[in-house]
């Protein structure tokens, strides 16, 4: 038979796309032609693959021969099409069964001695074949463990074209050894995992493991910000002088948040596996993501592009996790304001000339600045050199349409001695705040049972006002600001929001006046004699 099929995917995001791989051979002059849209990557398959076939033992069919890639009207990159493009070849010589490979989905890039290695995005390659009906993948032995998170599908890990060819045709499986790099050098096959310049950074593992809140001196106010934020999903900006802890404090949220349940962690690690940024050994990321891009980071590197298809940005790292942004004031304007269509929706839409795609960014953003330029401006003084209309327009490119959609913004009060210098019996650890950070996510759920929504910043306004109704002239302070021009409609959305946060952190059944009041200092900073700090009633 001259002509064999089977099945790879392409990815368009963090989203896959089934293409049958088609292999077609004809009498004529030796020619390999690769239609289907590829790119550059992918068109020089036909070198890789040849040599490959060639010196895994096999013969090379010296005919026409042209490989198709349908659906043709999607774009295709990258170069995990080379495994699933050698068995249509060898299957159309009749080499291999075409019946055997027709059924399968195969995925990875081939060197030129046959080795197969490792590509990025094998975990949303498997997610699509699994919709689509496919039951047994052929994936690099390295990402095995990361395609066998799909339910349902049975993985099988190859170290080489060899050894595929062997499991194909019932034939003893070679011994391939695995390559050794010298001591100190990464190994080379997993150069394809990794993609360099991601333009943000996180936490690391261990890093993370470390930071405890009873580590950052006194701030009670912020802390307790910190909690509600976590509790609720709300997004927060902390404003203050330098060293007063606005960094410390965003480092310690991530261990806030509750751990990722099965299809959140599929979604994040699908992402991350997507942007090449899996942790070594770490197949399924079941924490809480944090990304804190440089404020120097790029427009697509934050909300995702870049050419040819999009990829990823911090907004879509930061999936069901944190994204701090240090120094707000100093990222572009253009970058900010972009940031206030991911926050209402939890998602990017990315159009490009190649296409358009929707990437996932439901993330919890925490801004950090300085009051003013040189940092210590404030109501009481304190030595600030800065004119007024230095930090007036200082102050100004944090947007209001941006500030707005900020549930949470507090100022960070400057450390005094006896604070920093003196241990403080009373701050409380990472696992006591999570905890009760847990009980009040746990008693959103029930609440948020049977609905679409998870936490309290996702429920849309309306629902809060008609669905579940406050206590009697628990609203009373928030009509009378929205009578004042103090707060808009959107901002009352918001404030009903952590009222419900600040209710469930008590275990009250639903939020009273002193909720509503506590989410009104936490939004405007108008104080009303409601104290942030202590423990029990907020």
């Amino acid at each position: 038979m001259a002509f064999a099929r089977t099945c790879s995917v392409a990815l368009v995001g963090v989203d896959g796309v089934v293409v049958e791989v088609q292999a077609d051979l004809e009498p004529g002059v030796a020619a390999f032609a690769l239609v289907g849209l590829p790119d550059k990557a992918l068109s020089e398959a036909r070198d890789r693959v040849r040599a490959a076939v060639v010196n895994s033992g096999e013969s090379w069919p010296q005919r026409k021969l042209t490989v198709g890639l349908s659906p043709a009207s999607v774009p295709k990159s990258g170069s995990g099409f080379d495994l699933a493009v050698a068995c249509a070849v060898l299957a159309a010589a009749e080499r291999l069964d075409p019946a055997v490979i027709a059924d399968l989905l195969i995925v990875g890039e081939l060197g030129l001695d046959g080795r197969v290695r490792p590509v990025r995005g094998v975990l949303p390659a498997v997610l699509a074949a699994a919709d689509a009906g496919y039951r047994q993948v052929v994936v690099p032995e390295q990402t095995a463990s990361e395609a066998s998170l799909v339910p349902g599908v049975s993985v099988l890990g190859v170290r080489s074209l060899r050894q595929l060819v062997a499991v194909l045709t019932d034939a003893p499986v070679p011994e391939e050894p695995p390559d050794r790099s010298a001591p100190g050098r990464p190994d080379p096959m997993m150069a394809g995992l990794a993609l360099p310049g991601a333009g943000a950074r996180g936490l690391s593992g261990e890093r993370a493991h470390h930071l405890d809140m009873a580590d950052v001196a006194g701030q009670c106010e912020a802390r307790r910000a910190l909690e509600i934020a976590a509790a609720g999903g709300h997004h927060l900006y902390l404003k203050g002088p330098p060293g007063a802890g606005k960094t410390m404090l965003a480092e310690r949220l991530p261990g806030l948040l509750p751990p990722l349940t099965a299809e959140e962690a599929l979604e994040v690690t699908a992402v991350h596996s997507v942007a090449g940024l899996l942790p070594p050994g770490r197949p399924l990321i079941d924490t809480a993501p944090y990304c804190a891009p440089h404020h120097s980071t790029t427009m697509p590197a934050i909300i995702g592009g870049g050419s040819g298809l999009p990829r990823p940005g911090a907004v879509s790292l930061a999936h069901r996790g944190v994204l701090f942004l240090d120094e707000a004031p100093e990222f572009p304007v253009r970058v900010l304001d972009a940031l206030r269509q991911p926050l209402e929706s939890g998602e990017v839409i990315v159009a490009r000339a190649a296409g358009s795609l929707r990437l996932p960014a439901r993330f919890l953003l925490l801004l950090a600045a300085n009051p003013c330029p040189c940092g210590r401006w404030s109501r009481r003084g304190g030595g600030c050199e800065c004119t007024p209309a230095m930090v007036s327009r200082y102050q100004a490119r944090l947007s209001g349409p941006l500030l707005d959609r900020v549930d949470l913004q507090v100022e960070v009060e400057p450390v005094t001695r006896v604070q920093l210098l003196e241990r403080d019996a009373s701050a409380e650890s990472t696992a006591a705040v999570a905890a009760r950070v847990l009980a009040a996510r746990e008693r959103a759920g029930v609440r948020l049972s049977g609905t679409p929504w998870r936490g309290n910043a996702e429920v849309p306004g309306h629902e809060l006002r008609t669905r579940w109704r406050l206590a009697p002239g628990a609203l009373d302070d928030a009509e009378h600001q929205m009578q004042h021009g103090l707060l808009t409609a959107r901002g009352l959305d918001r404030v009903l929001r952590v009222a419900w946060t600040v209710a469930d952190l008590a275990g009250r059944d639903r939020p009273d006046r002193a909720d509503v009041r506590t989410a009104l200092v936490l939004r405007t900073g108008v104080l009303r004699g409601v104290a942030l700090s202590g423990s029990g009633r907020v």
